[in-house]
C-alpha cells in the first residue's frame, strides 16, 4: 500500500505541476509543453498507483490506459504546437523565430484599443 501511495501522491503532485505551468507561463507553446509533459507522467502514475492498491482492477486495462496516453498525448501536443506555431500567435518565450521561414507564418496579431 505504500508503493501505492507514493505513485497516487506523485502522479498528483506532477499534474498540479502541469495545472499551474498552464496558468503561470506566457507562450502557447510553453503551455503546452508544460501539459503534455507534466501531465502524462503524473496521469501514468495515478493509473499505476490504483492498479498497485486496488485488487478488483484489471492490469490489462491500466496498461492500455497508459498505453493510450503515451501515444495520443504527444500526437496532440504536436497538432497543437503546429497550429499554434502557423496561426502566427506571438512566441514571447522563444526569442527570433526558430524554424525561420519554413512554412511561412504570418505576423503576430497586434490589438489596438478603442479610442
Amino acid at each position: 500500500m505504500i508503493p501505492a501511495a507514493l505513485l497516487l501522491i506523485t502522479g498528483v503532485l506532477l499534474m498540479l505541476v502541469a495545472a499551474v505551468g498552464l496558468l503561470r507561463l506566457r507562450d502557447p507553446l510553453q503551455r503546452m509543453h508544460s501539459a503534455t509533459k507534466a501531465g502524462t507522467l503524473g496521469a501514468t502514475l495515478v493509473v499505476i498507483g490504483v492498479m498497485l492498491s486496488t485488487e478488483t482492477t484489471s492490469a490489462f486495462t491500466g496498461v492500455l490506459a497508459i498505453l493510450f496516453l503515451l501515444f495520443t498525448l504527444p500526437i496532440g501536443a504536436q497538432l497543437l504546437g503546429r497550429a499554434t506555431y502557423l496561426s502566427g500567435a506571438p512566441l514571447d518565450g522563444i526569442g527570433p523565430d526558430p524554424i525561420g521561414e519554413l512554412p511561412p507564418r504570418p505576423a503576430p496579431a497586434t490589438t489596438k484599443a478603442d479610442p
